[in-house]
């Protein structure tokens, strides 16, 4: 790739970030790295950078990863998300894929691994769903398409159907299709249910 390419790290940790930019840059001939310590700063970064690629690591300060990510799925559609932490078990890696990141990387991973999964996921490529093959845990968040899953993530926070269409710029009878369709797909009867099976996957 020989685009410039914008790629925004959220890790409080300077010496991963120190060596996953000296890997990147070995990698990419222009690229631009945009380094945030917590979710505020990578808040305040995203407020005037739309950069290519979010890094985003699982325990990163200021909120629950999981939780960061699914926000980050909401208000940056747009942007791809590859989740990084020191936990790699299959239920951790299947979680990150429900949720909506591009792709999971372990920080024991090999540069050569770090590298090929980024490069995948800035072509437009989703990683994370041979991982998930692996886990033997229900995926049933992963069925829904991500306007879906931004709708669930807006019943949880209590959003009235009414204020769901005028905020996404819809019908109601549009909102209340997608939500018979969640209420399908995660077998569940109701809106409470629906959000139940959500918070119990982005609960830390």
């Amino acid at each position: 790739m020989s685009d410039a390419i914008t790629i925004a790290v959220a890790d409080d940790h300077p010496l991963f970030r120190q060596a996953l930019s000296l890997i990147l840059k070995q990698k990419f001939s222009t690229i631009h790295l945009l380094e945030a310590n917590n979710i505020k700063e990578l808040q305040s970064i995203l407020s005037e950078n739309i950069p290519d690629l979010i890094l985003l690591d699982l325990n990163i300060p200021g909120a629950n990863g999981f939780e960061a990510l699914v926000e980050l799925g909401q208000a940056y559609a747009q942007i791809p998300v590859v989740l990084i932490s020191g936990q790699e078990d299959a239920s951790t890696v299947n979680k990150a894929t429900e949720l909506g990141a591009s792709a999971f990387l372990a920080k024991s991973s090999q540069p050569s691994e770090m590298v090929d999964v980024i490069s995948k996921v800035l072509s437009g490529d989703f990683v994370a769903e041979a991982l998930a093959d692996t886990s033997k845990q229900e995926n049933k968040l992963l069925s829904l398409t991500p306007r879906q899953l931004k709708i669930l993530g807006m019943f949880a926070k209590g959003l009235l159907n009414k204020q769901i269409a005028a905020e996404l710029e819809v019908s109601e009878a549009t909102v209340k299709a997608h939500a018979t369709a969640i209420f399908l797909k995660l077998n569940v009867k109701t809106r409470t249910q629906a959000v139940i099976v959500y918070q119990d996957k982005i609960a830390s």
